[in-house]
């Protein structure tokens, strides 16, 4: 299991790692936890996830700021291979310095990467695991990066005939030599209030809503303090906000729809994993019509990314006209007990364990389809 990252959703991928590693089930599987640093370290920790909630991890995280932690650390060879992970005995302190550096092999079955945000959930780690030609839990290269990718994953959403907000794209580049340039384009194409997004970040973070033009600058700026890419939306008026859980390959199933119901204006970074005030409703109260085309659309989103394995597709609900609208899909979402599509899947009859099984089973069958492609036009 990999956990944490080089994102700003580390913690949150600390919790959702404690979740999966406190419900693997000892009977069936030999787990081993591979914590990545925020300097990218990767280490054998000195003890396994084990946080209660988001909400602990990132008061510890506070208090004790980005002190690095103790553990071996570990590689994976981006080649085939029966020792999947290379574990590096380094000398201590107290040993004689000239001694050579020991390695030892470890061999995995399959890869459970519970990260979150980039490094971890757009495809770089997944195309690690590729080149080592290791199975692993979730979607692949493509379907991750355009799942983290909101531009990218926007436009194909929009070309499949699903019901996308109105957005323009930022680049950071632009708005630093020209803001006022940018603005003026921004506010001619949309209508307020919009919401200014990273492109390529999770867990509502660097998010901002704003209600007026003279807010834009700064709510762009702090985007563009995460990523080069800035995604600048239409908000849904009067917006329910209504989540559906997918799991499969070749034949996903859609869960029943949740209604999350924030405390805050909006779903952000401090309502999602700090505030105790938000409420989620599981089922969500909506009419049977609404919950099948929900349902459809999460599938057909699943699938115009080429997804596998897990994805969590969220939707704004119009509570006047009805209209839905499709708002992203997260191809590794939070993940705790408590997360919403692990709840969404307990309504559907899957609860939390069975859930991890069906994940690990999904990685196998697609790694076992991977391997009857041909890798060389002559042999």
């Amino acid at each position: 299991m990999l956990y944490g990252g080089r994102s700003g959703e580390h913690e949150v991928s600390l919790a959702s790692a404690a979740a999966v590693w406190a419900n693997l089930s000892r009977k069936r599987y030999e787990p081993v936890a591979v914590r990545i640093e925020k300097d990218g370290r990767w280490i054998l920790p000195d003890r396994a996830p084990s946080a209660a909630s988001a909400a602990e991890v990132i008061e510890q995280a506070r208090t004790e700021g980005t002190r690095v932690r103790g553990g071996r650390e570990v590689l994976l060879p981006p080649r085939p291979g029966d020792q999947t992970m290379v574990v590096l005995d380094r000398p201590s302190d107290g040993d004689d310095q000239s001694s050579a550096l020991t390695l030892t092999g470890l061999g995995v079955d399959v890869v459970f990467p519970v990260l979150h945000g980039p490094l971890g959930e757009d495809g770089t780690i997944q195309g690690l695991l590729e080149l080592a030609n290791v199975a692993y839990v979730g979607c692949g290269v493509l379907a991750s990066a355009t799942g983290m990718d909101k531009l990218v994953m926007k436009t194909l959403f929009r070309a499949s005939g699903l019901n996308v907000p109105k957005w323009e794209a930022v680049d950071r580049r632009d708005w630093q030599a020209n803001p006022a340039g940018v603005a003026t384009r921004v506010n001619k194409a949309l209508t307020y209030p919009l919401f200014v997004k990273p492109a390529n970040m999770g867990s509502s973070v660097g998010i901002s809503k704003v209600s007026a033009k003279v807010d834009l600058a700064a709510a762009v700026d702090l985007a563009a303090s995460f990523d080069r890419r800035i995604v600048v939306e239409e908000a849904v008026p009067n917006a329910r906000e209504i989540e559906c859980g997918v799991l499969g390959n070749a034949a996903p199933e859609a869960s029943v729809p949740g209604e999350i119901v924030p405390l805050r204006e909006f779903y952000d970074y401090e309502a999602k994993y700090i505030d105790a005030g938000s409420k989620t409703e599981i089922p969500a109260s909506i009419d049977a019509t609404i919950v099948a085309e929900v349902q459809r659309q999460s599938l057909l989103a699943f699938q115009s990314i080429d997804g596998a394995g897990l994805a969590r597709v969220d939707f704004l609900l119009n509570r006047e006209t009805g209209a839905l609208f499709i708002n992203e899909i997260n191809t590794m979402p939070g993940f705790t007990t408590i997360s919403m599509y692990s709840k969404m899947w307990g309504a559907s009859g899957v609860d939390y364990p069975a859930l991890v099984d069906r994940l690990i089973a999904l990685a196998l069958e697609r790694h076992r389809d991977k391997q009857e492609m041909r890798t060389s036009l002559f042999g």
